[in-house]
């Protein structure tokens, strides 16, 4: 059982715009996993998002480059501390941070294992309602390409909220710069002879405007084609 969850992990959130989102996920992280040390990568935002999260107790950075795969990549980079785990997750309060325990309890408990993700669609997700929306059925086709042309085989690959071992990062420099990075990720880590594993999860409703278009998805295809010609780990 994994005690003292606040010396074991660290929370790295890639925000652009997330005012709404922002506040709520820190205050939710810090009770669920006891004040962790966070680091939030801002895009430059032009509304309150800093200010909140400065004024939530996290250490605020501005992002160097542009995407959510830079902003990933800066905060891995600016970790003072090496912990064993590191938890990614989305900065628009979708992502319930209750999972976050089991996910590293996994981790501690099954030693191959680099990466759990959170799977929104095993968790109350209203799959009657999914089941024509074109956010579901693009997430199943690049599911469905992921094991086709990277071997990987998850339910939801694209899933934002995910706890890693950081050995399992150690050295990685993220070709994606933006949505892509979660399906270059899941390859890295299957690569480095760690198995990942899902753990369902539910899944709420955005603050804020959503920022995931159809052309992200093409960008993600196009990335999970590109590591199937890949040879890097």
């Amino acid at each position: 059982m994994v005690t003292e969850l606040n010396s074991s992990i660290s929370v790295i959130i890639a925000t652009l715009n997330e005012e709404e989102g922002i506040g709520p996920t820190i205050d939710e992280m810090q009770k669920i996993l006891h004040n962790p040390y966070m680091v939030v990568v801002d895009g430059n935002s032009v509304d309150r998002t800093i200010e909140i999260a400065k004024n939530r107790g996290a250490d605020v950075m501005l992002q160097e480059g542009i995407g959510k795969g830079a902003a990933m990549f800066q905060g891995i980079k600016t970790l003072a501390t090496k912990v064993p785990y590191i938890v990614f997750t989305d900065a628009d309060y979708t992502y319930p941070a209750q999972y976050i325990p089991q996910m590293v309890e996994l981790l501690e408990a099954n030693p191959s294992v680099g990466m759990v993700i959170g799977n929104r669609f095993k968790g109350q997700y209203n799959l009657s309602k999914t089941i024509t929306n074109p956010f579901y059925v693009g997430n199943k086709l690049l599911a469905f390409a992921q094991l086709v042309m990277n071997g990987i085989n998850l339910g939801d690959p694209l899933s934002g909220l995910r706890v890693v071992r950081t050995e399992a990062l150690d050295g990685w420099k993220p070709k994606s710069k933006g949505f892509d990075v979660e399906a270059e990720m899941n390859t890295i880590v299957e690569r480095r002879g760690y198995s990942i594993m899902e753990v369902p999860i539910d899944y709420r409703n955005r603050m804020g405007e959503k920022k995931l278009k159809l052309r992200h998805g093409i960008g993600i295809m196009k990335r999970i084609m590109a590591e199937s010609f890949s040879l890097e780990t």
